[in-house]
């Protein structure tokens, strides 16, 4: 999806999703819906924006407020990437759908 059409759906929802990333090593995101999954080496979060997968090394949820819609995470962070919803709802080969096989 092109950078405008993300830019006019945002505005449309009325939606303001922060992610800060301090040194590869802390990771502050707001609009946080829901923990899907989480272990030491990734962290699969439900954002008002989509799913949203952090990768890394030593990953630990520090803080964990669903009131405020925020989430810490600390560790060697390597890769955040974005998904849609409707990709996990339908089976499209979703990490979850994997595992539970």
């Amino acid at each position: 999806m092109p950078i405008d059409e993300r830019k006019t759906m945002s505005n449309m929802t009325n939606v303001i999703q922060n992610i800060v990333l301090e040194n590869r090593e802390k990771l502050n995101i707001s609009g946080v819906l829901d923990v899907l999954s989480f272990d030491d080496q990734i962290v699969i979060l439900e954002t008002e924006l989509g799913l949203l997968t952090v990768k890394g090394e030593n990953l630990r949820i520090n803080k964990l407020s669903l009131d405020t819609s925020e989430v810490t995470v600390d560790g060697e962070i390597v890769q955040l990437a974005y998904s849609e919803k409707e990709n996990m709802e339908k089976g499209g080969g979703g990490f979850l759908n994997k595992i539970f096989k």
